[in-house]
């Protein structure tokens, strides 16, 4: 667990009651060019996170995936959009 520091009194607390301590504190004192450099920062967390994610293929990686579905369309292991369509239809 992360130690918290507020106010230079030290006070220990789990994550959910960090978050809303420091939503608390925002919402008190955000001003325009805080909220703003606060969405630019999650927004680059939330790019770091995507390109986390994101794994390239090899050449070979990437001709093994075509050929695999080259084989699927001749063995009709394949379905229509209009097919998929239909069957998502009749899970409601």
């Amino acid at each position: 667990m992360r130690k918290f520091y507020l106010y230079k009194k030290k006070i220990v607390m789990d994550l959910q009651s960090r978050k809303i301590q420091f939503i608390q504190e925002f919402l008190k004192y955000a001003n325009t060019n805080i909220l703003d450099q606060f969405e630019e920062m999650l927004k680059l967390e939330r790019e770091k996170e995507f390109e986390k994610e994101i794994e390239p293929m090899t050449l070979k990686e990437y001709e093994l995936r075509v050929e695999k579905a080259i084989e699927d369309v001749r063995n009709n292991r394949v379905k229509t959009a209009r097919k998929l369509k239909q069957e998502i239809s009749t899970w409601k």
